[in-house]
């Protein structure tokens, strides 16, 4: 188990900068939207920046509990309805279920959203709506949301969304965007060493640090969970994936472990790891092609063994 030496290691410090300012400053604005790719932060960033905001207006020493727990009588939060079921089920494949693109924010929330606003604020100055994957809106949900932006109220807006463009205009034209920015290698190189306990890490012929710094994409959420991924993966499996496997039977013997031992959302993320390592050692593009429809066909739900078998088999009769 990879342990996490910090716990603030997601944060952008430029954002945080920005967000600080605007917090000592008392300059406010109405809607955010905090835009960039998965795994950058945002959604720690902004519960901190709505903690620092309630500790202005209240001197209630559990403001940064209540928050946490989600149990602020002045926030709100709006999920993906999906992701909430998972989570009320205590399934922990919540990257998986968001995966599979079945999540959606409905109307109903929305107007969940108004009935909350028309209430006074009970502990602070302004109430505060937090929304999680706002791209994920439908269409009718949307239009409601810009009504509710459009209308004066007491309420400050948080979405969160690595995909703008599938936000409607009007929305995006009323709110303040806050980018957050891919962090560069040198900034996870310094992660690696400074936030991460890797003694217990499995870096071997097979895997260097220069992998998992490439498969982050700037991510240190993403680098984390590949980390996690490759450790948590047994010798049986990780002896094997330096290179193109050779035997056939040890591709039936290594796809069925990997199909038993990884969820689907894991699966792809190995593939990653595993075109970086080959890449590295071969500079093949066959190869890296063949992976890249290996990814195209888990993330379809093709039954995982065949296509890990299938992908392999090919590698073996046409690439080595």
């Amino acid at each position: 188990m990879i342990e996490v030496k910090k716990n603030n290691f997601f944060l952008n410090e430029e954002v945080n900068t920005f967000l600080k300012n605007i917090i000592k400053n008392k300059s406010l604005a109405n809607g955010y939207i905090f835009y960039g790719a998965e795994g950058l932060g945002k959604k720690q960033t902004a519960l901190q920046f709505i903690k620092e905001i309630f500790k202005q207006s209240s001197s209630s020493e559990n403001v940064e509990e209540r928050i946490t727990n989600n149990n602020h009588p002045d926030f709100l939060i709006i999920e993906p309805d999906s992701l909430l079921a998972t989570k009320s089920s205590g399934s922990p494949d919540l990257e998986k279920t968001i995966k599979n693109g079945s999540e959606i924010i409905k109307i109903a929330q929305i107007r969940n959203i108004k009935t909350f606003l028309s209430q006074k604020s009970i502990n602070s100055g302004k109430k505060i709506v937090l929304i999680i994957d706002a791209h994920l809106l439908n269409e009718a949900a949307s239009n409601c949301l810009l009504k509710t932006l459009e209308e004066p109220c007491n309420g400050i807006f948080i979405l969160l969304t690595s995909k703008l463009n599938l936000l409607l205009d009007t929305i995006i034209s009323r709110c303040q965007i806050v980018r957050f920015r891919s962090f560069s290698s040198k900034q996870i190189k310094s992660i690696l060493k400074e936030y991460l306990d890797t003694s217990k890490l499995k870096i071997n012929t097979k895997l260097k640090f220069e992998d998992l710094i490439n498969s982050a994409n700037g991510s240190p959420n993403k680098l984390l969970k590949n980390i996690e991924i490759w450790n948590n993966l047994t010798d049986e499996i990780t002896s094997k994936l330096g290179s193109p496997i050779k035997n056939s039977l040890e591709i039936l013997e290594v796809s069925k472990l990997i199909s038993e031992q990884l969820d689907i959302y894991q699966q792809i993320s190995l593939v990653n790891l595993i075109q970086i390592i080959w890449w590295r050692k071969s500079k093949n593009i066959n190869l890296i092609n063949k992976l890249e429809k290996l990814k195209t066909l888990l993330g379809k739900k093709v039954q995982a063994k065949l296509a890990w078998e299938i992908t392999f088999l090919k590698i073996l009769i046409e690439d080595i």
